[in-house]
Parts: C-alpha cells; structure tokens; sequence
C-alpha cells in the first residue's frame, strides 16, 4: 500500500509508502492519499502527522518513470500540445488532496528527507512543518520548465511572504533546515532522525486542547489572509463569541483552579 494511515490515540499519522521511488506520487499513490483522505473526514483526529516512509526523503514529488500512466498519458498531450488533459491530471490530483487538507484539525508535515517539486509543495500546504536537521526542500519545477501546481506556490506565498516565495520558485535552489527555519518555512528541526517523534509531540501538545477551541481558532488562521482587516476580527468576534458560548471552557477553566489536567471531551463530527 503506497499510503499508510496510523492511529496513535486521538492523532493519525499518514505516511507516503514509496521508499524504492523516494516517496514520489503515482496514480495509485493518489488514488489512495484521497481514499485515506476521506477516512479521516469520517473520523476526524485531533491532528496529523504527515510523513514519508524511510529516512531519506519526505516525497520527491510526481512519479516521472514511464509506468506511472499520468506521466504516459501528460508526455502524450505535450507532444501533441493539449491543454485539456494536463487539467484533467490536475484536477484529478487536487481532488485527491482536499480531502485531507480539507480536515478542520492541524496537518503537521515531518519532513524526514528530500521534499523536491510536488513534495515541497504538500510540505507547504501543511499548517505546521517539523524538518530533520539533514533534509532538503526545493520547490524544483521550473529548473524542469514547469511550476507549482498542487497549491503549493499559493501555500507558499501565505506562509514565507511574496518576496521569499517568488526567490524559492523562480530560483528553483535547495533549502536545507537552518534556512527553511529562518524563513518562517519550518516550525521546528529536529534532532536527526527524529522528525516523526518531533511531529507527533507537537501534535499530542495540540490534541491535548480544546478540540472545538483547535478547530475555530484554525479556521480564522486559514480563511483571514484573503480577508479585509475589519471582516477578519469580525469573523474572529463571531467565531469567539460561539466557542464561548459551546461551553468547552469549562473544562479548560475548572482544571485552571483545581491545578489538574484539562480531560476535554471528543467532538462529534
């Protein structure tokens, strides 16, 4: 199974299984990253982990051997000049991608090695990522005379800021850990092969919050950077005012004064 999903109590760890291939994403990998993608929108963790199986790469993005029939069927429409099927391959990968990404709980990227072209891509679509002090990440497309086209320059624009996306693509030049850092690109480094551990860790600290706290306060983090400055606080009031008012915080508060360990309960989605 190129994909494997993993619970760890309230977490869920998916891995890229493709280690022969570095991770890199074929039509079945798709095929399955969107049918563990709908796996968790039926039962929805408190966080995720995302990672690669191995220790050498995270993903090094689309699968470019001549078995993987997208690239079979992309080459054709190159070489006959078709617009059409280069979409179709796109919007059959991107629907691959929302369901995951479309989870209401934090997606933390342990970047456990290489994270070229499509692989840099998921990374930065990731709400949280942790990098192992030896890894790379390279937004490599238009090295190959292409360009980010998983949602990843988008992703990356919203996390690093325009001038440092537009350097990082045009550029196509590697990054490792200290400047991905400095950047704002990643979260954390990790000690060396302890990316997943890091991963996990940050995730528990997270699902030992409030759920419904999580997920509001991540929904005004996603949705307010295309938002005027007034409809983003007024979303925030609004979002605020319903948490209060859901009564999590009782929990939250009643373990404040008693100095114990806040045990919220589990949501139903």
């Amino acid at each position: 199974m190129p994909v494997r999903l993993e619970t760890r109590g309230k977490l869920a760890v998916v891995t890229i299984d493709r280690p022969e291939r570095r991770n890199a994403f074929n039509e079945q990998l798709w095929l399955e990253f969107g049918e563990v993608g709908k796996q968790l929108q039926e039962s929805i963790p408190r966080a995720v982990v995302l990672t690669g199986a191995g220790d050498k790469a995270f993903s090094a993005g689309q699968d470019v051997q001549p078995d993987n029939p997208q690239i079979a069927r992309l080459m054709s429409a190159v070489r006959d000049k078709q617009v059409e099927p280069a979409a179709e391959m796109l919007q059959f990968i991107h629907d691959k991608l929302t369901p995951l990404f479309g989870l209401p709980v934090p997606v933390i990227a342990a970047v456990n090695g290489v994270a070229f072209g499509g692989g840099a891509e998921i990374a930065a679509r990731c709400d949280l990522r942790v990098m192992d002090p030896e890894a790379t990440i390279c937004f490599s497309e238009t090295r190959l005379g292409l360009m980010p086209d998983f949602g990843g320059g988008v992703a990356l624009t919203r996390v690093v800021g325009q001038a440092r996306a537009t350097d990082l693509i045009l550029t196509a030049r590697r990054i490792h850990a200290p400047e991905a850092l400095s950047l704002g690109l990643v979260n954390r480094i990790s000690e060396p092969g302890k990316s997943v551990e890091v991963a996990v860790e940050l995730a528990e600290q997270i699902a030992a919050n409030g759920p419904r706290a999580v997920r509001s306060a991540l929904h005004v983090i996603r949705t307010s950077g295309s938002m005027t400055w007034d409809d983003a606080v007024r979303m925030e009031v609004d979002m605020a005012a319903e948490l209060i008012a859901s009564a999590e915080c009782t929990h939250g508060i009643t373990a404040f004064m008693t100095r114990t360990k806040p045990e919220f309960p589990d949501l139903e989605d």
